[in-house]
């Protein structure tokens, strides 16, 4: 028996998804250099030192990506459930109160504490989550099968996202969303479908009002680990509440200060299609973690609608380019692995460009590849080497066709004339 190889070569490595994830570096630097001036002033250096850790987690990510890339994708599935199992020990783990592997930055324990490295556990398990969902679904065969996967599937979504929404409530949100569009794909019928939908929005809205009227009105306290819950509901409210004010009447307040000046910002950058040019923003001085969450709103004040448009299209590109890659795979797991990275990358950048300009409430969600922070850059050119991995095999596979084919049409024997 023949071992399969566990380096794939390089001459079928996909060049429009290594241009797509150059592009975004290169955005992501450019932004970076702009919206981190408020660093490099409290830290009192240059403009370089604050973001130079920043490169550096760039430059591993690439490297990360073009080994991942050179793997097969059964191998990729199979750690898919080892990254899985680590992730949810660490997410529950996290619940402990008083934990000393919990750290807290900008009043969020999102943040593992292992051995001096600091992780979110909430982005592996994004990750590895959307690796078993995919392989899992991939194993259907039958009716008995459909209900089988489809409640492994449901059971392994709510085992991870029942952890993560106690600390990021967004992010479980859209993981859970991610699911379900896979679901879609792989064909689960629509009895399925429409019981998760209405469970949860029955579950959204007992969440929201208990919340609402059991401790936000009353002004009572939630227990850890769902004290956080309180910031979740109260982040709807002062978006509700915004709207309904009158703008005469409006007041620049704690709550809303991070969205004023993003708005700002966006209003900026609005008057010119251009924008008001890399390194001449105002408002970077003024919005707290410019160069994280709100990145998007400095992109667009110093780039304007043209740099907005050019963001925008590169993550749609991101999308198509995975529909492309898998259309024609053979390898079913490999398609819905490759469609569930991609609707995550492609979903959590729009999340984020619409809190930027005020279309949503506060989510914390980064802007991929673009917004500061160490895991997330890692995890993002995770997703990019497992979507290069999916279509150089394909690039590969329709390669070795195509010379199969060649090779069966030379061995054809010429027929001998026949003398009429």
């Amino acid at each position: 028996m023949q071992k399969p190889d566990l380096i794939g070569s390089r001459q079928y490595i996909d060049r429009p998804f290594w241009t797509l994830f150059i592009a975004l570096i290169v955005m992501a630097i450019i932004a970076l250099f702009s919206a981190g001036s408020t660093l490099a002033y409290d830290a009192g250096s240059s403009i370089l030192s604050p973001i130079l850790k920043q490169i550096i987690f760039i430059a591993l990510g690439v490297g990360v990506a073009y080994g991942v890339q050179l793997l097969p994708t059964w191998l990729i599935r199979l750690s898919g459930y080892a990254m899985l199992a680590f992730s949810l020990l660490c997410l529950y783990v996290m619940l402990i109160p008083h934990n000393p592997f919990v750290v807290t930055i900008n009043g969020a324990g999102r943040w593992f504490n292992l051995f001096g490295f600091q992780f979110q556990p909430s982005e592996l398990a994004k990750l590895s989550l959307i690796i078993v969902v995919a392989d899992q679904l991939s194993r259907i065969r039958n009716d008995e099968d459909i209900h089988k996967r489809f409640w492994i599937t449901f059971s392994l979504t709510l085992g991870t996202c029942f952890p993560i929404m106690t600390g990021n409530m967004s992010t479980a949100v859209l993981l859970a969303g991610i699911v379900y569009l896979m679901w879609f794909l792989a064909r689960i019928p629509w009895r399925y479908l429409g019981f998760t939908a209405l469970g949860a929005i029955a579950f959204a809205l007992l969440f929201y009002f208990i919340v609402e009227f059991a401790f936000i009105r009353p002004h009572r306290t939630l227990p850890h680990p769902f004290d956080r819950a309180i910031t979740q509901v109260g982040r709807i409210d002062d978006l509700i509440a915004e709207h309904k004010q009158p703008a005469a009447e409006f007041k620049l307040t704690d709550d809303n200060y991070q969205r004023s000046i993003a708005k700002v910002a966006v209003m900026r950058g609005g008057k010119s299609p251009l924008g008001v040019l890399p390194g001449n923003s105002q408002e970077r001085d003024f919005l707290p973690l410019a160069y994280a969450d709100y990145i998007f709103a400095i992109i667009v004040e110093e780039s304007g609608v043209i740099g907005a448009f050019v963001l925008i299209f590169i993550y749609l590109a991101i999308l198509f380019r995975a529909c492309y890659a898998s259309s024609k795979y053979a390898d079913y797991s490999a398609m819905l692995m490759v469609m569930g990275l991609a609707l995550m990358v492609t979903c959590q950048a729009f999340v984020s460009m619409a809190v930027a300009v005020g279309l949503g409430p506060v989510t914390g969600q980064p802007l991929p590849m673009i917004s500061k922070g160490g895991t997330s850059v890692l995890i993002t050119s995770l997703y990019f080497g497992i979507m290069m991995c999916v279509a150089r095999e394909q690039n590969e596979f329709k390669a070795r066709s195509e010379m199969t084919i060649q090779e069966s049409y030379n061995d054809i024997p010429d027929l001998p004339e026949i003398e009429v």
